[in-house]
């Protein structure tokens, strides 16, 4: 379990989630990883809609994308430097 002092769940709460993490299948595991990793990228989507509501697919495609990517390889890779026109 988490140090207590960075952790604002409750102990038994937190004991129930690992045992519960405990008895998934890997593949049970992976697919929960998935269902967040799409959930990042949709709010990192509505976040690039609301701050550039003029962007079209593309431009909200590269700011999304520049969140992860490092940039020096969106410049190589897709022409888009982020210290230039931001994320």
């Amino acid at each position: 379990m988490s140090d207590d002092s960075t952790n604002d769940t409750n102990p038994k709460v937190e004991a129930f989630l690992i045992e519960g993490y405990r008895r998934m299948s890997s593949s049970q595991k992976l697919e929960r990883v998935r269902s967040l990793t799409r959930a990042v990228q949709e709010f990192a989507l509505l976040d690039v809609r609301r701050r550039h509501p003029d962007a079209d697919e593309r431009e909200q495609a590269l700011r999304v994308a520049s969140r992860w990517i490092e940039p020096d390889l969106m410049v190589r890779a897709f022409g888009w430097d982020v210290r230039e026109k931001g994320y």
